[in-house]
């Protein structure tokens, strides 16, 4: 008889632990959209990068910051990326991506996924260069793996809406600015930065 138990006891605690694995989120695949026209957005050549969990539930934070950060990054190979907020008294300017939505929900047997964010350029001092939102949705039919497939499909679209919104700040640096401008300072500094680099 206690044979009998101790066996049903380690059934009902494997189907527990699946029970746990599956109910886990389901993972997202980097991605990236570098473009040969675009190495670094607004012409320059350095940004901090700053991405943000605002998700209402966030289920493992970190690693959904490192992967939207990651694709960014892999999107402009150009740039010279800070992660985080802009340490005090940094010359760079930086974007800034508040995520809002990022997950999947089972509802009327569908998988409906949301990838949902905020995007903000600014200059060191807090001047807004663009600003605007990546809001994609997906669904599936609750079938197996849909919703992994159904929240890859949006944050795919959500992140190629932030990298063309990002590359379109290249217009910026196309022409020389104004001297005493924003951009102006900076293209000097970027310019001057690249020279020893290349020394």
């Amino acid at each position: 008889m206690k044979s009998t138990t101790g066996v049903l006891l380690l059934v009902c605690l494997a189907w527990a632990g699946l029970a746990v694995t599956g109910c886990g989120p389901a993972p997202i695949r980097p991605v990236s959209y570098p473009d040969p026209n675009v190495s670094c957005p607004g012409g320059l050549i350095s940004w901090n990068l700053d991405v943000q969990d605002r998700r209402a539930h966030p289920e493992e934070s970190e690693k959904m910051i490192a992967t939207v950060r990651d694709g960014v990054q892999s999107s402009f190979p150009g740039c010279r990326w800070t992660p985080g907020a802009p340490p005090e008294g940094s010359s760079a300017a930086t974007i800034t991506i508040v995520v809002h939505r990022l997950g999947v929900a089972e509802h009327d047997r569908y998988q409906d996924a949301a990838a949902e964010w905020t995007v903000t350029a600014s200059t060191a001092s807090g001047s807004t260069l663009t600003s605007f939102d990546a809001d994609e949705q997906e669904s599936r039919p609750a079938y197996s793996g849909a919703d992994e497939e159904a929240l890859n499909e949006a944050f795919r679209k959500a992140l190629q809406r932030t990298v063309r919104g990002l590359a379109a700040l290249q217009q910026l640096g196309s022409t020389r600015p104004p001297e005493g401008t924003f951009l102006a300072t900076r293209s000097a500094e970027d310019e001057r930065a690249a020279s020893a680099v290349t020394r």
